[in-house]
């Protein structure tokens, strides 16, 4: 009975009209006259149903990532990445549903009150934990959430020029990052998740069309001489890799802004995990499929498209990519855009260009952090670890656990666990183990090999580095070549002789300099 009577208090979402996510989405009633206007403006603007959700969960969650995993498979071994792909995908969408739980048992509470009104108001993360769990469980989950949503944006912003670089080399990668933050930056002008039908769809054909062009290109390459295939060697890279998978699958820091723009939020609940089982289908084959190709190859290639011959099918690959990261780029700052609307008292302005104003000092830190740390691998393994583990799976487990302990709460709860999970014994058996779990092996083994493997690089690199595992500029006619004497000016990720560089170096013919490009480089 109290679900039916919870069940009700959202029926008013079966209307035809769109959710309230702003005053300047305009309510659609029934009998409202149909125009071209309005109709191409529903096709490509408003959305809100069942499908917009899959497709902005299955964009969301591929994104840049998929350029990573074959680097994550050449720290992890095959079968291990493969295993690991599939575990955290599983989990990934149990915690986007205990989230989506938790969503909608708060607004049918706050409904129940009548004392908040939803339509100009997003509801966000932490303002489910602070009304169901209070202030200090909000202040928890807008850290960890902000913080990852903030340098899931720096991630892209990397992705970008780490991309572009490799059709047009003439511009280092730091210039590039300048330039696509400018570009990013036009984001301020998209509402809400509510107006990403059209980039949703768009960004899951991109990536889709990236995922396949990696596996088939890799299998039409062939391995190339001499392929080794020797992960996992150390801790440090087994961890390093497991918390870059735990990353991928870790995209639903925006679930809840998602079900909100919904016109039936508690229709989420299968919606994350059907769109794991699609992304899972793209990441598969092709992170198997370039590791096949160049085995250990990939550990100085954070970027699998690096190792692949320049073709159009390449520059596609490229191009699809970058646009579909100015996507996620839009993904990951919306909330952090929402939460400083709140801020500053601009989250209900009837004026768009005033709130896009207000949204542009969200993206210089992120623009600055860019610059800073242009790791592209190694940083999304840091930000798996540190921050996802958090916010993704630990915090809505514990959530879940601590919302539902009393035998009322579970009583009157709006969404009863299933009995295909063993009702809510079991739902605390693998809220418990998914605590643990990713307690450990998440944030405690993978934390310490993520940042073991992070310092390396700023050691290495340093910070502010102009191209990051960029080829060395061409040799002039007549040159000498530069090993050893020229190593003196560089700093190695590895012990040996004096300064850091490798014992008894031989020197190294022109053509292996060319074609080895920055291997030396470390990870």
């Amino acid at each position: 009975m109290a679900s039916e009577a919870a069940n009700g208090s959202l029926a008013n979402e079966k209307a035809p009209e769109t959710v309230g996510v702003g005053r300047y989405v305009e309510m659609e009633q029934d009998g409202d006259s149909s125009t071209v206007k309005s109709r191409l403006s529903g096709l490509l603007w408003h959305g809100g149903s069942a499908y917009d959700a899959w497709f902005s969960c299955a964009s969301n969650q591929v994104a840049q990532v998929l350029l990573t995993l074959p680097y994550s498979f050449s720290q992890l071994g095959m079968v291990s990445g493969i295993l690991f792909q599939l575990f955290y995908g599983l989990m990934g969408s149990w915690t986007a549903y205990l989230i989506s739980i938790l969503y909608v048992e708060y607004r049918t509470r706050k409904e129940r009150e009548k004392k908040a009104d939803f339509r100009n108001h997003v509801i966000q993360w932490f303002e489910v934990l602070d009304g169901l769990l209070g202030k200090h469980w909000r202040n928890v989950g807008l850290a960890f959430n902000c913080t990852f949503l903030l340098f899931g944006s720096v991630i892209q912003l990397i992705a970008c020029a780490s991309n572009i670089y490799y059709i047009n080399d003439k511009l280092d990668k730091r210039t590039w990052t300048y330039i696509f933050g400018a570009c990013c930056a036009t984001t301020v002008f998209i509402p809400s998740f509510h107006n990403y039908r059209i980039w949703s769809f768009l960004g899951l054909v991109m990536t889709t069309y990236t995922a396949w062009y990696l596996a088939i290109a890799s299998l039409i390459h062939g391995q190339v001489d001499g392929v080794k295939h020797s992960g996992p060697t150390k801790m440090v890279l087994y961890f390093t890799g497991a918390t870059n998978i735990l990353y991928t699958f870790g995209g639903h820091a925006v679930t809840v802004e998602i079900m909100h723009a919904m016109w039936r939020p508690q229709k989420f609940k299968a919606i994350y995990l059907l769109a794991t089982l699609y992304v899972l289908t793209l990441t598969l084959p092709s992170a198997a499929s370039v590791y096949w190709a160049f085995g250990d190859e990939l550990l100085t290639h954070s970027n699998a498209l690096a190792l692949l011959p320049r073709t159009a099918f390449r520059d596609a690959a490229v191009v699809l990519m970058l646009v579909h990261q100015f996507i996620t780029f839009g993904f990951a700052c919306t909330p952090l855009y929402f939460v400083w609307e709140k801020l500053v008292g601009l989250h209900d302005c009837r004026s768009l260009c005033k709130r896009a104003a207000a949204r542009l000092p969200v993206v210089v830190p992120i623009w600055f952090l860019a610059i800073i740390f242009p790791f592209f691998g190694p940083i999304n393994s840091a930000v798996g670890s540190l921050l996802v583990s958090f916010t993704v799976y630990i915090i809505p487990a514990l959530a879940h656990m601590i919302t539902f302990r009393s035998a009322t709460a579970r009583e009157n709860a709006v969404e009863p666990p299933p009995r295909l999970v063993g009702r809510w014994t079991g739902t605390y058996i693998i809220n418990t183990f998914v605590v643990a779990w990713v307690l450990v092996v998440g944030f405690g083994f993978g934390g310490w090999a993520s940042m073991t493997n992070f310092v390396r690089q700023i050691d290495t690199f340093g910070l502010f580095t102009k191209c990051y595992q960029c080829p060395p500029p061409p040799l002039p006619p007549g040159a000498p070549l530069p090993f050893p004497g020229g190593l003196s000016n560089i700093t190695m990720p590895f012990g040996g002789g004096a300064g850091g560089h490798p014992p008894a170096a031989a020197p190294a013919p022109a053509h292996s300099l060319h074609h080895h490009r920055h291997h030396s480089h470390g990870l």
